[in-house]
């Protein structure tokens, strides 16, 4: 007898073939039977007809790995469909720590949740104590290069001595055989910005040799853009690994167009026989953290010396030259004025949210460089800005490509608490429907099969996930049911907190999560280890 039985829906398998009308049998925690059902006994029943079943969204590309602690129903992503989320991208991650350098990797986290309280000090330690609650979706783990540097050398500007590196080595073989999947970089973040190409392929290269991948925030996404997408197929050629480019994107009038030439490099990494593929949100704005806005030797020595250099007059016009004639590529603004940058989130200056840098200038009777440095300096670095500065083109061009998936690049939100503060990019709520609904229904970059398979099958066979990803008998049970005529993002720039529409039913391995369009409070989800 069948634990639950989907009758009736248009079933997408995830792999680019048309849907079908199928009924979808579960027990257990697996999809048991597929096909036509009706004489099939099962203990509950879901008519589903109208609607489409499909595979539940994979998203490449996550930050929950911190929200997660304080938001275990992880809301804002179950509410899109997604089942399971890659997390520690851009070199962020929550392990290893050392004692040693504690406090420097507490200022790097943006955002330091209850719970969160870093007792652990390996991979393995920290993996067994987020698993210890519960979540109501699939996680796997990156380890951050970010976090790899503080845990070994603080937020020192320069080469690791041959025991630093040694001692990030076994980090990463460490915290792969423990569970994580591979190493991710931020190579526009200090510190992972103070590595060289030399240093990545070596952390690489044990990750290899630990089975794992690497997902890389390239180190340049404006006029650098291609020699950084050739940096990253470089380091998977050397580390002899899988390279997974994070967000690809054109930043800044100047550079758009160039995702067709990124693509290209990708395609001729993948005709060389190398594993390289790319991940990207659907929307034309960015975001990141304030202190971004920074050239990155201000941040040498941590937090607490970034905020000293920004006290310091010497300093302080040292870092406005930099900030007004940065080098070509080095800083965010050689490719967007104050006036498309917008603040997202704050702690203390609630007044900036949703507020444009120029505004913020012209309200307090300052020029923009002194506003975005005084609220650096009032929000301690933690603060969020959103950048208006991609291409609709460019968005449609990597959509379409068939090594691109869908990451959003976002976290596990909700519309309650502090959850809800600020004015986050509504990504965190709307990636999926925004796919399905805009850019597979409305402007057709995509058909309905192609979109389910970037978010399900493709992203699966990138992490080597036999059993998720499909509609398959044996698959395991996370699913979604969707009405494809009216699913649709709702969250916007200025109103982000808002949940889509279209999305009825989301199981994760076979039990609701969301029903009927509400959340069941159930945590089903698993942290999965590498295959």
């Amino acid at each position: 007898m069948l634990d639950l039985k989907i009758e009736g829906a248009q079933v997408f398998d995830g792999t680019e073939r048309p849907g079908s009308r199928a009924d979808v049998g579960i027990k257990d925690d697996k999809i048991a039977a597929i096909g036509d059902l009706h004489r099939e006994p099962a203990g509950r029943n879901l008519h589903a007809a109208g609607k489409v079943v499909a595979p539940g969204f994979i998203d490449m590309h996550s930050h929950s790995d911190w929200r997660l602690w304080d938001n275990r129903r992880a809301e804002s992503k179950v509410r899109q469909g997604v089942t399971t989320e890659v997390v520690g991208n851009c070199g962020f991650s929550p392990a290893p720590v050392s004692s040693e350098f504690l406090e420097e990797l507490r200022g790097f986290a943006l955002h330091v949740p209850a719970g969160m309280d870093f007792r652990w000090r390996s991979v393995g330690d920290y993996l067994r104590a987020f698993d210890s609650s519960g979540t109501a979706l699939n996680v796997i783990q990156l380890i951050g290069h970010g976090t790899l540097r503080i845990a070994a050398m603080g937020f020192a500007r320069r080469a690791p001595t041959a025991a630093e590196l040694a001692r990030m080595q076994r980090y990463i073989a460490d915290g792969i055989e423990d569970g994580a999947w591979g190493l991710s970089t931020g190579l526009i973040y200090a510190p992972g910005s103070y590595a060289t190409t030399d240093e990545v392929v070596a952390l690489a290269a044990t990750a290899s040799r630990h089975r794992g991948f690497y997902a890389s925030h390239i180190r340049g996404e404006g006029a650098t853009l291609l020699d950084a997408v050739r940096e990253a197929i470089h380091v998977g050629r050397e580390g002899d690994l899988p390279v997974q480019i994070s967000h690809v994107k054109a930043a800044g009038r100047p550079n758009w167009g160039k995702v067709a030439e990124a693509l290209e490099l990708i395609d001729a990494a993948r005709a060389e026989g190398l594993d390289v593929m790319a991940d990207v949100y659907p929307y034309t704005a960015s975001s990141t953290s304030l202190r971004t806005l920074l050239p990155d030797w201000v941040l040498e020595g941590g937090i607490d010396a970034m905020l000293k250099r920004l006290a310091d007059p010497e300093d302080r016009a040292r870092i406005r030259r930099d900030v007004e004639a940065p080098a070509a590529g080095q800083s965010l603004l050689d490719r967007i004025g104050w006036e498309n940058v917008m603040v997202a989130s704050c702690t203390r200056r609630k007044d900036a949210e949703g507020q444009r840098i120029s505004e913020i200038a012209a309200r307090r009777g300052m020029d923009p460089v002194d506003a975005s440095l005084e609220l650096i300096v009032d929000e301690g670095g933690k603060g969020y800005m959103i950048l208006f500065q991609l291409d609709e083109r460019d968005l449609r061009c990597a959509l379409a490509h068939p090594a691109v998936m869908i990451g959003s690049d976002g976290s596990a939100l909700a519309p309650y608490g502090e959850l809800a503060a600020g004015k986050p990019h509504p990504r965190s709520y709307g990636t999926f429907p925004r796919v399905l609904g805009e850019y597979a229904r409305e402007q057709r970059v995509l058909t309905l099969p192609q979109a389910i398979h970037k978010m399900t099958q493709l992203p699966a066979r990138r992490l080597g996930l036999k059993d998720r990803g499909v509609v398959a008998v044996g698959a395991r049970a996370d699913l979604v049911v969707f009405d494809a005529r009216r699913v649709a993002d709702r969250a916007t720039y200025q109103e982000p907190h808002q949940y889509p529409t279209g999305i009825e039913h989301v199981l994760v391995n076979g039990t609701f999560v969301i029903k009927d369009g509400q959340h069941t409070g159930s945590l089903p989800g698993r942290l999965l280890t590498p295959p």
